[in-house]
């Protein structure tokens, strides 16, 4: 699968991380998309594939309650400038990054002491690298929506990093996620991931901003 432009990826990307996250599917609106999530401190996320400064201030106006998020395929400077009052930018900017999907390789090495273990529940495979004394070493998911796979929550114990468990988990939920018939892959990755990313064949597609509505100020 090819995307013609940003915002044809967006719309795949939302519909995966939303089952990988076991929201409600995606509501769609004539600016993107609302997933409902339910946790207090991400109660939604309006995702827009394309925004601009006037979208961006009505829908921020309008959010007066916390723990709503916005996820913007821009420059985070740009949506800081846009946002309403009462909302931030948590956090570093983030990517949209892509890769083609292929079949099955080799199985990456597993490096001695771990274990690694796979499983497929409600739609989403889950890859789980363990250490010798049964604590998680590092984990992935990924969920495949036709022809799309979004990989999603991809993370390293910082006491088990730089011996190739990332990279392992990555080829892992890749070939599982072509052995489904996805063709593509997609995911949002942090400025710290996008490095482990790129190393497995993936690219930047578009910058991704998070902007925050918090709790209003106490009262003085």
């Amino acid at each position: 699968m090819h995307f013609t432009n940003t915002s044809e990826a967006v719309r795949e990307w939302v519909h995966g991380w939303a089952l990988s996250r076991g929201a409600a599917e995606p509501d769609p609106s004539p600016w993107g998309f609302t997933v409902n999530i339910g946790l207090p401190g991400h109660v939604m996320s309006h995702v827009l594939p394309t925004a601009d400064a006037a979208t961006v201030r009505e829908i921020t106006g309008s959010a007066t309650g916390p723990g709503v998020w916005l996820k913007a395929f821009v420059r985070a400077e740009s949506l800081a400038s846009w946002i309403a009052p009462g909302w931030s930018l948590p956090g570093e900017p983030g990517y949209l990054m892509s890769t083609p999907l292929r079949p099955a390789r080799a199985p990456a090495p597993l490096p001695p002491g771990y274990r690694l273990r796979t499983w497929t529940r409600d739609g989403v495979t889950h890859a789980r690298v363990s250490a010798a004394d049964g604590t998680r070493a590092a984990r992935g998911q990924t969920a495949v929506t036709g022809a799309t796979a979004v990989v999603d929550k991809v993370e390293t114990h910082p006491a088990h990093r730089r011996r190739g468990l990332g990279r392992l988990i990555m080829h892992t939920l890749t070939d599982a996620a072509a052995e489904q018939g996805a063709t593509v892959g997609l995911l949002a990755s942090t400025a710290e991931g996008r490095a482990l990313y790129e190393t497995t064949g993936w690219a930047v597609s578009a910058p991704l901003a998070n902007a925050l509505r918090g709790p209003d100020p106490v009262p003085r």
